[in-house]
């Protein structure tokens, strides 16, 4: 279950800002060899790829690489449902990212934007309680949103 924001809990402890230092040094590296790559669309791509496949994978969207490179070049005819569904993970990703870049900011508007992109529908915000998504196999609950919300 998710906690209530903003948390009571002080987070700011030695060892997080320890890390957060650690984090902070990461990143400002991995900029500077970005900036060193010709496209760093590409960098911005693998990632995103693997982030697609792999949340995909939560939600029992299982597909392989060779699939999802096949549908995005339009190979063998008809995508495959679960090459297009990542592939519209990918373009909600890509489009997250271009709103967070332009406007410095995410609002709940760039979420159903990002929503609408990932679902291909105009769904907006639940309002009903009892959405969790369950592992199909094992019955698992993997993961529950917000429900009071």
């Amino acid at each position: 279950m998710l906690v209530k924001l903003p948390i009571e809990k002080d987070i700011e402890t030695k060892r997080v800002l320890k890390k957060l230092a650690t984090a902070h040094r990461a990143l400002a590296e991995l900029k500077g060899i970005v900036s060193t790559i010709p496209n760093e669309n590409i960098l911005l791509n693998t990632l995103g790829l693997q982030e697609a496949k792999d949340s995909s994978a939560i939600e029992n969207i299982i597909t392989t690489h060779d699939d999802i490179y096949k549908a995005d070049l339009n190979l063998g005819g008809l995508k495959s449902l679960k090459a297009k569904e990542v592939q519209n993970y990918i373009s909600a990703l890509k489009k997250g990212f271009a709103l967070i870049s332009r406007k410095k900011i995410l609002t709940n508007n760039d979420i159903i934007e990002i929503q609408t992109e990932l679902e291909k529908n105009n769904a907006g915000f639940r309002k009903l309680p009892g959405t969790a998504l369950k592992n199909a196999t094992t019955g698992e609950t993997v993961y529950t949103p917000p429900q009071e919300y």
